[in-house]
């Protein structure tokens, strides 16, 4: 099978791209990065280019019979008004190029990723595939994002919707971000602590997609995270456990603010999100307690 990832370089496209190689696959991944991280195999390609714009790296996408859509710029960064701007463009004009790169008639898969923060700040509900759009900045992305890249069924194109919790990997995302702080015994929770941590064990995530590749009648929105989320300050109680360090160190909403800006209100929001759409389908969690799973990513650090 012919992969493309857009977005491939970052921490979720190294897992994907090892994995699709170690299928079989010849993948090419498309970053911003001069070069790509060292991938011993002749089936590995890497282009350099910017996915907002059109350019030759289009000619990728109607070779392609398979698509991870991962472009976008952090939103772990303070948002000023041109970089909200580029939050957006990077995610939307990216999408928008691919499918109008995508042949009239194709039987391309497109995996085009989104995020739990579809549903805004979510409370104490039960959210699945079939909750409400949330009304916030990322919400409102989330939303567009994925009107844009149904455009592509028209193109008979199996379009899937992944909305990504908080992925779990001992070498980048969340924790890379989370482990400084224990490790200098000054880890806690974010504010009260009360609010849901939707999270996935970056196994199960590479399980997950590799599922909806698999099962040609799947498509729309799958919420991939845990069917056990677990509240923010229970996550830093654990996540301490495991590194024998205390989580007491609570981070006041006020700190975060001043530090942060915008950014703090993602943090200090939750989903309760479920992975509803993914459990009816018959996939099988490794990882479901999150006890267990900072234990293997974790447990010899």
């Amino acid at each position: 099978m012919k992969t493309l990832i857009t977005g491939g370089t970052g921490f979720v496209g190294r897992y994907l791209t090892s994995h699709f190689l170690e299928q079989g696959h010849q993948v090419t991944v498309i970053g911003t990065r001069e070069r790509l991280c060292s991938f011993d195999s002749t089936r590995c390609t890497y282009l350099q280019a910017d996915t907002a714009q059109t350019g030759d790296w289009q000619r990728a996408v109607a070779q392609s019979d398979l698509i991870v859509n991962l472009t976008g710029r952090t939103i772990f960064k303070r948002w000023t008004r041109r970089y909200r701007r580029q939050i957006y463009d990077s995610r939307i004009l990216t999408t928008r190029h691919i499918v109008s790169a995508l042949p009239e008639q194709s039987d391309t898969i497109l995996i085009n990723t989104s995020a739990v923060g579809y549903y805004g700040d979510g409370g104490e509900q039960t959210l699945t595939e079939a909750s409400a759009n949330g009304n916030d900045f990322l919400a409102g992305l989330a939303k567009d994002w994925e009107v844009e890249a149904l455009k592509a069924v028209a193109k008979g194109v199996r379009v899937v919707l992944p909305r990504f919790g908080i992925v779990l990997g001992a070498d980048g995302g969340a924790l890379a971000n989370m482990l400084p702080a224990f490790r200098r015994f000054a880890g806690g929770p974010l504010g009260s602590g009360k609010q849901w941590f939707p999270w996935i064990h970056i196994d199960d995530l590479v399980g997950a997609l590799q599922f909806l590749v698999d099962h040609d009648d799947l498509k729309g929105p799958f919420n991939l995270c845990s069917p056990e989320p677990i509240r923010n300050g229970e996550f830093a109680k654990k996540l301490g456990k495991t590194l024998g360090r205390p989580a007491a160190v609570a981070v006041p909403r006020l700190a975060l603010k001043l530090a942060l800006g915008e950014v703090a209100e993602v943090l200090l929001a939750g989903q309760r999100a479920l992975p509803a759409a993914l459990l009816a389908a018959g996939f099988e969690f490794r990882y479901v307690d999150a006890a267990q799973a900072l234990e293997e990513l974790l447990g010899d650090n």
